[in-house]
């Protein structure tokens, strides 16, 4: 299971990076982590930003959980020192924020109160590093609720994937969306 999340992890990671000139295949070796076997791939694509991740710092998983959890209790402030002191974030919805942490921490401040209750149910995080990049990333699965001044409950699904600097705070995010399915018309009786 770890694996897949790995390989869906570095696919959103490839797909955020502009292409290059790069060859269109990569060779590498891969390793069982239950014996010292290892294997050389071809893979029929080159990755444009890396393919060498591994697990990362479980540290930046908990900061990440511990801003959730504070972006659902209202409480975002308890975050602020999560991040760096300037950040860049794309939103699923097309709107982007890059910016100082001040700025950010008053921007989302805003854009919290404006929802109601609002519940994660976290499906799945794993921290990565980029060996060959030397970064730390955590990628996470959320089903967020929320709950407006009326009494209407939304959920919508969402992946994220945010970076970390050197100093373990928070410099990126990328905000992924699924779109509700379209559910056929129902048949009706005759």
């Amino acid at each position: 299971m770890r694996t897949i999340y790995l390989f869906v992890s570095i696919a959103f990671l490839v797909s955020c990076t502009p292409s290059s000139n790069k060859p269109t295949t990569e060779a590498v070796k891969t390793s069982d982590s239950d014996s010292t076997k290892h294997e050389s791939m071809t893979y029929p694509y080159m990755a444009s930003y890396s393919s060498d991740f591994e697990i990362g710092d479980a540290k930046n998983a908990q900061t990440l959980l511990e801003l959730y959890q504070n972006w659902d209790n209202n409480t975002i402030e308890n975050s602020k020192n999560s991040f760096a002191d300037t950040d860049t974030m794309f939103f699923a919805d097309g709107n982007m924020f890059a910016g100082s942490r001040d700025s950010l921490i008053a921007t989302a401040k805003k854009m919290r109160g404006q929802m109601g209750k609002v519940v994660d149910s976290i499906h799945a995080w794993v921290p990565l590093r980029s060996k060959d990049r030397d970064e730390e990333w955590v990628v996470i699965w959320t089903r967020e609720y929320s709950t407006d001044a009326n009494g209407k409950t939304k959920a919508k699904e969402l992946q994220e994937t945010w970076r970390f600097d050197k100093n373990g705070k928070i410099n990126l995010m990328y905000q992924y969306e699924q779109l509700s399915p379209k559910m056929p018309p129902s048949p009706t009786k005759k």
